[in-house]
């Protein structure tokens, strides 16, 4: 989803919230955060803490994840900015007080950006040279995150331009000489930006954060790596280009870190291998030409979780309520039939909102879609099938701009 311009409260989301709470309450001996770790005081003195190697990671067995020997179902919710409002001491209260207020409303797994290229407050100012100060600050994010009993999904790159995305990548080397095109596209098949993303990976993953001591490679916190956000290849139809990106790039993450979780992060449009039943459940003209195949690209080994997105806002403009719906319960189901049947493996969904800008906007609309997804979920979760939970898109405490 492309980068909010304006404030989206988390109020908005109490209801939904805690209904999805109610939801996995009722399946009993399920786990939906860390064992024995309590919110933190209300401060945003973040001090060094001790390494906890008692702490266990969330895997994947089957068509489901789980933590220790019990079920483990994500209610989250996507906060892309946390690094960002991390770096300087006079927004950094933002970023304590989002995981307070997710926490409170029962919320238990945060997505957001763990890269930053080129721009402002830069993470990677230029390939393979980082800025000490900004991975000190998502050093900072992922121990509020751990005070807070939350995990976090970390996603690496974007397809989009903001904080850089594969745009940034594509001038570095353009730049330098050595692109073999001015192509956005060329991220996913050009040799030297392959290798930036490489050094990228490998910097990330083994980052020692600087007040616990652990590599980011061996912290429970993280809950997975997601390789790009809404991944895109329009000049390759085929989707092999974009498969073959997949592949390598999910073979060396787990070449370095193999005791996290992996997700690719597209929006779970069907494409040229998938059958004619399942093409028809694309909204209209969304998926055409993007170079993306859920099931191929969900399929692929190393990757452990399957990721879908939903907007029916913006994905069937024209539509009225009943007919977002009809759809949101079509595609959600489509794809956690996916999980139990083809790929064997959890399908998260990991954005999903309804804008309140959308014209005819009203909250009982953004209500009702929201239990929507939930119910699903939940019924998902009742048989032991592969709806690994939602994250919301997206939350922001008051007075934080997040564009």
């Amino acid at each position: 989803m492309a980068a909010c311009n304006s404030m989206l409260l988390y109020h908005f989301l109490g209801l939904a919230s805690l209904a999805a709470v109610f939801y996995f309450s009722l399946l009993g001996e399920v786990n939906l955060r860390f064992p024995g770790l309590l919110p933190s005081p209300r401060s945003s003195m973040i001090q060094p803490q001790p390494h906890d190697a008692s702490l266990p990671f969330v895997e994947r067995r089957g068509v489901q994840l789980f933590l220790e020997d019990r079920p483990f179902y994500i209610n989250g919710w996507n906060s892309y900015w946390l690094m960002a409002q991390s770096v300087e001491t006079s927004s950094r209260h933002r970023v304590s007080g989002m995981f307070r207020a997710a926490t409170g409303m029962g919320l238990t797994v945060c997505r957001t950006w763990a890269f930053n290229d080129g721009g402002y407050n830069a993470l990677q100012l230029a390939p393979g040279r980082f800025d000490e100060r900004v991975f000190q600050a998502l050093d900072r994010v992922l121990v509020e995150a751990r005070q807070h009993g939350v995990r976090l999904i970390l996603s690496l790159a974007d397809n989009l331009e903001a904080y850089g995305g594969k745009t940034q990548y594509v001038k570095w080397a353009w730049d330098e000489g050595v692109g073999l095109t001015a192509s956005n596209d060329s991220f996913f098949f050009d040799p030297a930006i392959r290798d930036y993303f490489k050094v990228y990976i490998k910097a990330l993953l083994t980052r020692k954060n600087h007040l616990t001591g652990v590599l980011y490679k061996d912290d429970p916190t993280i809950l997975a790596w997601e390789l790009m956000n809404e991944p895109r290849c329009i000049t390759d139809p085929s989707g092999n280009t974009l498969q073959r990106w997949i592949e390598e790039m999910a073979s060396y993450v787990k070449s370095i870190d193999r005791r996290h979780l992996l997700t690719v992060g597209t929006e779970g449009f069907y494409g040229p291998t998938s059958p004619p039943e399942k093409l028809s459940v694309n909204p209209g003209h969304w998926f055409n030409n993007y170079g993306l195949d859920f099931i191929r690209n969900s399929k692929i080994s190393d990757i452990d979780f399957a990721s879908v997105h939903l907007y029916p806002d913006n994905w069937l403009q024209k539509a009225n309520l009943e007919e977002k719906l009809k759809f949101v319960a079509q595609w959600v189901s489509s794809h956690f039939e996916d999980g139990d049947k083809e790929l064997n493996k959890p399908v998260l969904l990991t954005e999903f909102g309804l804008s309140r800008l959308v014209k005819g906007f009203d909250q009982s609309h953004r209500d009702a879609f929201y239990k929507a997804v939930y119910d699903i979920a939940h019924e998902s979760a009742q048989r032991g099938g592969a709806g690994a939970g939602a994250m919301v898109w997206q939350l922001a405490v008051e007075d934080t701009v997040c564009a």
